[in-house]
């Protein structure tokens, strides 16, 4: 007669593959922004010149940028060329993550989590392109325009690099409120009309967070708080939607089970 399995072992088991399947799929991400990287390497100064664009436009005649380090022309295009393969792999990034939990999710736990990722990666690439297409060219005529007179503006390609990805990531997160706020109403740690009442409260700190982000002049501000503004409503109304919804299913549930 064989032994029952050993429980404490079955767990360990169980760890370890996890852990290695942890362990591939970190591998695979990793391979997916080498790959994308070798691509895109190649054409890192032209990526390089099109981030740089908005800042080049607004230069003075005859005026360009500088590298100060002897290195900079080499590792300000090589770390942008990073990041950009680092952006356009994260969709398999959150692939292999969604592969890892899935799993382990419930089925109404699956079908809010797909949009959700689905959402966050778009919502993150928006406030990318809204930080570029649009605040870009305000702030470097805004910095440009102030430049006392006499001074030549020639910015350090190492130090625009370092504000560009700074400005990036920070638009790219200030774009996830919806997700944030979504997942506060889904979870149920705060009520639709909660937040709606602490509406003014928020509206004061997007601007406050706009007034970080971007020059001291009121337009640009506005750039930034009003989309942050408008995504916090989106997130309470898709909140409210999703909310409603499982409360009408679990009523539906309730008088099947009746």
């Amino acid at each position: 007669m064989s032994a029952a399995p050993d429980p404490v072992k079955t767990a360990e088991l169980t760890l370890v593959d996890h852990l290695i399947e942890l362990r591939d799929r970190i591998m695979k991400s990793l391979v997916a922004i080498l790959v994308i990287f070798l691509s895109l390497f190649y054409f890192s100064n032209d990526i390089y010149t099109f981030v740089a664009g908005p800042l080049l436009a607004v230069l003075p005649e005859n005026s360009g940028m500088i590298a100060i380090d002897p290195t900079s022309p080499f590792f300000a295009p090589f770390k942008l060329t990073f990041f950009v393969a680092l952006c356009a792999s994260a969709p398999y990034i959150l692939y292999q993550i969604w592969s890892f939990i899935a799993p382990g999710l419930y089925r109404n736990e699956k079908e809010i989590a797909i949009p959700l990722f689905v959402s966050s990666v778009v919502l993150f690439y928006a406030g990318i392109a809204f930080a570029y297409y649009v605040l870009f060219g305000f702030v470097f005529a805004f910095f440009v325009s102030v430049a006392p007179e006499g001074i030549m503006v020639t910015p350090d390609i190492s130090s625009f690099l370092s504000f560009a990805l700074a400005i990036f990531f920070a638009f790219g997160i200030a774009f996830e409120i919806p997700i944030a706020v979504f997942i506060l109403i889904w979870t149920g740690m705060v009520e639709p009309d909660d937040l709606v009442e602490k509406r003014p409260y928020v509206i004061v700190t997007c601007f406050v967070i706009g007034m970080l982000l971007t020059p001291p002049d009121p337009f640009s501000q506005t750039i930034l708080a009003i989309p942050m503004w408008m995504l916090f409503e989106v997130g309470i109304f898709f909140g409210r939607f999703a909310t409603k919804r499982a409360a009408d299913r679990e009523k539906a549930e309730g008088s099947a089970d009746a």
